[in-house]
């Protein structure tokens, strides 16, 4: 199978079905996708507090960049943070092909399947994060053009289970679709941002009337944090997944019941 139709037509990626088919997933999931998504940031952000303090981790203040330990532990915390995103989008991968296709698994099947992939994610997430830096340095949308390369990147590693592979494979996938997939970037940029924007304020307002501060202050923005990173990456892991599944549909004709089967 081809993405060129017989009328020498592409196949078009079908942004607004996969919008559609996310917040489907979403909200017909809500409290598994928020105790995976919320329970990896949470994580993430205790570790962070343990390698730069409380009030950095939690925004209340900057690293000192000058000091080489504040430093160390500055990099260290963008470390656990590639590690938790990694981690999450490994897990959401499989939570939406099972939501999608109607069927439910363990938290301990998700981890299982997840931890194989885990390194080979996280160092490709490294390297991909790297390029995207050099493209901003070019141009914004070439920042974005290299990212859509390298977009499907963690579903092919954690599906197909092919370790490295995974960074040839998502260029394969994604060739002739990468704009749309700009596209995509761009509308899940606007989303996310309203919708952290809300819970931002609301987490913010809600903290103030309670009058926290202090080390409970900081916890509480953690906890907002966490929320707001959750509700991000739950979104854009769904998302991931269902291109990922678009993309060998259009290209290789293969169902969605098909790539799920590798978790039976």
């Amino acid at each position: 199978m081809t993405d060129i139709t017989a009328t020498g037509q592409k196949i078009p990626l079908g942004i607004g079905r996969i919008i559609g088919d996310v917040f489907s997933i979403f909200f017909g999931n809500f409290f598994k996708v928020l105790l995976i998504s919320f329970g990896v940031a949470f994580t993430g952000f205790l570790l962070n507090a343990l390698f730069t303090g409380l009030d950095v981790a939690s925004g209340l203040a900057e690293p000192d960049l000058a000091n080489v330990g504040a430093l160390a532990g500055w990099v260290a915390s963008i470390l656990v943070d590639i590690m938790t995103y990694a981690l999450a989008i490994a897990l959401l991968v499989q939570l939406a092909y099972d939501a999608k296709l109607g069927r439910t698994n363990s938290f301990r099947t998700y981890f299982s399947n997840a931890l194989p992939a885990l390194f080979p994610i996280i160092l490709m997430a490294v390297g991909v994060w790297l390029l995207v830096l050099i493209g901003m340095l070019a141009l914004f949308v070439g920042a974005l053009w290299v990212a859509a390369v390298f977009y499907v990147i963690a579903p092919a590693a954690v599906i197909e289970r092919i370790g490295f592979g995974a960074w040839s494979r998502s260029i394969a996938l994604t060739k002739e679709y990468r704009w749309p997939i700009v596209g995509l970037f761009i509308i899940f940029v606007i989303l996310t941002l309203v919708i952290g924007g809300v819970l931002a304020t609301v987490g913010i307002v809600a903290a103030a009337g309670l009058g926290l501060g202090g080390v409970m202050g900081a916890i509480a923005l953690g906890v907002v944090m966490s929320l707001l990173t959750g509700m991000v990456n739950a979104i854009g892991g769904i998302t991931v997944a269902l291109t990922y599944a678009r993309l060998r549909e259009i290209k290789e004709g293969v169902d969605i019941d098909q790539i799920a089967a590798v978790f039976d």
